[in-house]
């Protein structure tokens, strides 16, 4: 019987502000711009309702309740009007999508031709999507590709055991399994319901798992001869512990999990550790591996506990000095933004009353609204893939920032202030389209592991309408963006930044905690002043072809008068069960004058503000420190950071930019009497945290690590960082030696140039 479970930017174009639908106005014509500049006379010759009076860096959009747009005119920068153009996106086709996605016609938003809801879930066998987009991320992570030569489902024979036992199938929504006869997995429980047919119960595991954006089922259990009131379908997280069923059970197992885990036949058990769950990789053959100087050893192939390719340690009782052996700089990254966006027109965002819309931080805004619909990246799923339609131009990036990392095979770049233009050619300067506080790109072409500069790639998901106006990575809530609608063109706005590199949560998800920022610009002399409001989390996932998503479950985590805790970043201190795990903790730093203080949070936590713990010098409390506080697990003029634990020097590397301005990569190594060894690995104790490590020794002298060039205007870089898992088994976070490093050089150009004014570069660190 199954077992039951019970139920940092720096730019100052003050122009670059908001670009989406501010509140309704109920009149028929508009003498100029929300802050009084003249724009452009223009008067409403149809019924309607005026939904949106954009700032004057950008079209003016005169859009009726209908969805049909009825003019747009664009005066560009700074009040002074340049000339006109006119731009009418090709909306034809809306209602016959909309009607397509199946979205409820009682919606109070819902207009005949714009779409306004998107639900994420789906409920019954009748609604999962059979197509591509599905496959897309599906198959990422413990998935293999579908194989395409598998029969369907439905040529299954009406009673599949014992004679059908280990035949592949491909289910309703593409998916490949393999059939498994009187076996039942143990303590792997996700849910068990009653359904008509072995071939449903297949279908709810797809089901399960299109709504959990991640493959968690990885087999079904389906008894035919139970009742019709009793669950008859079980479907299961993990294979690694299994049974001789006691009653005649069919059940299947996703393909790619039943290859890695070399699935017994009928009726036998699975004793092999390298069975693994829905979350879990495998790692190749060590002999694939570079081997270090120091005879590495590969950690052993079991359950959750290495990710691919595999780590390689080196096989030592000491700490092994890094040396630098070569370093090869790469160059500025190429753009390639996607050639699609979804037409996805949410509702009017809220309206604030004036007493809200005063100069100066009202923290209210960001903790006292839900986030808003307008902002962050859209999903491509069964509801809006019918709504993909083609970007009408290329538009051309001006992006500040850039760190980033890995996430479920991709290597994201994350961006803060992010600019876009169209019409940027390399003799024209392009026009101002629109301004984001932060983007977010995936390197598609690795060129990097080659030598050549890398080519990144925006989402689906980030453009906002069919020129190229983007929503923005990281969303705000809707007071957020209400009041930077409200205050465009003004010198004011909220903004989340994207400060550090990522900080990897599980096999599927990463971290980033983001700074909340206010900035206020004066007009007049372009002096800007940002200030630190607080900040949020970011869940960010990856692997869909919308491109990253980030969420953000809280709306702020930690406040104003606080340590900046993780907004320099932090590292993931996996436990027992291995690299990609959900167990061990999540170490934060918090960036104060003379070093970086340590928080820590168990990773099952992360949401909740009373479960973090603080060094305070001594021992690990709950009393959270003062920005004035010594008690540092790093000394020095510390700018950007990352730390890491080195498998081929068996300890940890912290690689860093100062505060000084040099354009300079500096690194230290922790120093130990003995090795540092991490529990998951060989040799490991499973209940020592490594990261403590870094408050029980000492961090060895400052050494150069790589010289950048300065950017073109001759300024030095910034958001410098470390791009782990880049180069795979060769990684140095893999026990290989190789490392990426990336950086912002400012250019001095005109961002709406096809040099930009920032470009992100790219350099590689090799070690001896």
């Amino acid at each position: 019987m199954p077992d039951l479970m019970p139920m940092v930017c720096l730019s100052t174009n003050v122009m670059w502000y908001i670009r989406r639908n501010g509140t309704p106005l109920n009149q028929t014509s508009v003498q100029g711009n929300t802050d009084g500049t003249k724009l452009a006379n223009a008067t409403i010759t149809a019924p309607g309702v005026l939904q949106s009076i954009q700032s004057k860096a950008e079209p003016l959009a005169l859009v009726l309740q209908d969805g049909q747009d009825l003019l747009h005119k664009s005066a560009y920068t700074e009040g002074q009007h340049q000339g006109m153009h006119h731009h009418h996106p090709d909306k034809s086709s809306i209602a016959s999508q909309v009607a397509a996605t199946g979205l409820p016609s009682t919606d109070n938003h819902l207009l005949a031709t714009r779409i306004t809801h998107i639900p994420r879930q789906v409920q019954t066998v009748s609604n999962i999507p059979n197509d591509g987009a599905y496959q897309s991320w599906v198959n990422q992570g413990s998935s293999n590709p579908t194989s395409t030569s598998a029969p369907a489902e439905s040529s299954l024979p009406t009673s599949l055991c014992p004679g059908h036992n280990g035949t592949v199938f491909r289910s309703s929504s593409g998916i490949t399994y393999e059939t498994v006869c009187a076996i039942d997995y143990n303590n792997a429980l996700l849910r068990s319901t009653t359904v008509n047919s072995f071939t449903e119960c297949v279908r709810d595991c797809d089901i399960y798992n299109y709504n959990a954006h991640k493959v968690t089922c990885v087999a079904v259990l389906f008894a035919q001869s139970h009742a019709d009131r009793d669950p008859n379908c079980y479907l299961k997280s993990s294979i690694l512990h299994s049974s001789a069923a006691t009653n005649n059970l069919e059940g299947a197992v996703r393909y790619s999990v039943a290859q890695a885990a070399r699935l017994p036949v009928s009726g036998t058990t699975t004793g092999s550790s390298s069975s693994i769950s829905s979350t879990s990789t495998i790692s190749p053959s060590s002999s694939s591996h570079s081997q270090s100087s120091t005879s590495p050893t590969t950690s052993p192939s079991s359950s959750g506990t290495v990710s691919p390719p595999g780590v390689t340690y080196a096989n030592t009782n000491v700490v092994v000095a890094p040396k630098i052996s070569t370093t090869k700089l790469h160059g500025p990254s190429v753009n390639r933004p996607t050639s699609q966006y979804i037409q996805y027109d949410p509702a009017d965002g809220v309206s604030l009353s004036r007493s809200l819309l005063q100069v100066g931080v009202n923290g209210d805004l960001s903790t006292g609204y839900d986030i808003s619909p307008l902002t962050g990246v859209l999903e491509v799923n069964i509801y809006t893939q019918n709504a993909l339609a083609p970007l009408r131009n290329t538009p051309h990036l001006s992006r500040d920032g850039g760190r980033g990392g890995y996430i479920n095979g991709q290597h994201l770049f994350l961006f803060s202030d992010t600019g876009s233009y169209s019409g940027t050619t390399s003799s024209q300067n392009g026009n101002f389209l629109d301004f984001v506080s932060s983007s977010v790109a995936v390197d598609v072409g690795m060129n990097a592991l080659s030598g050549n500069p890398i080519t990144l790639q925006d989402g689906i998901g980030e453009w906002s309408d069919n020129v190229g106006r983007q929503r923005g990575f990281a969303p705000l809530t809707q007071g957020e963006e209400a009041y930077n609608i409200a205050m465009q063109g003004q010198g004011q706005r909220y903004a989340v930044w994207i400060e550090s590199s990522i900080i990897p949560l599980d096999a599927e998800t990463g971290l980033i905690y983001a700074p909340i920022v206010y900035d206020n610009v004066n007009v007049v002399t372009r002096a800007a002043v940002f200030t630190y409001t607080g900040n949020t989390i970011l869940r960010i996932t990856a692997g869909g072809r919308g491109g990253p998503i980030a969420r953000r479950p809280v709306r702020k985590l930690f406040d104003q008068d606080q340590p900046e805790w993780g907004v320099a970043g932090g590292l993931r201190s996996w436990g027992p069960s291995g690299i990609g795990g959900t167990d061990g903790r999540v170490y934060l730093f918090g960036g104060v004058s003379g070093g970086m203080l340590m928080a820590r949070v168990a990773a099952d936590s992360i949401e909740n503000r009373d479960a973090y713990e603080y060094w305070n010098g001594g021992a690990w409390s709950t009393i959270m420190p003062h920005n004035d506080s010594k008690a540092f697990f790093i000394e020095g003029p510390i700018m950007d950071i990352d730390v890491f634990y080195s498998p081929r020097h068996m300890t940890f590397i912290a690689v860093y930019l100062t505060i000084y301005a040099d354009s300079t990569f500096y690194y230290r190594f922790l120093q130990s009497n003995s090795s540092i060894i991490p529990s998951y690995a060989p040799g490991g104790d499973q209940h020592y945290d490594c990261a403590e490590a870094l408050l029980q020794n000492h961090w060895s002298e400052e050494q150069v690590l790589y010289k950048a060039k300065t950017g073109l205007s001759g300024a030095f870089i910034y958001s410098g960082g470390v791009h782990l898992r880049y180069f795979g088994a060769d990684d140095i976070s893999n026990g290989g030696s190789r490392m990426l490093l990336s950086w912002t050089a400012p250019t001095g150009k005109d961002p709406a140039s096809a040099t930009s004014e920032y470009q992100i570069v790219t350099a590689e660190v090799d070690f001896a």
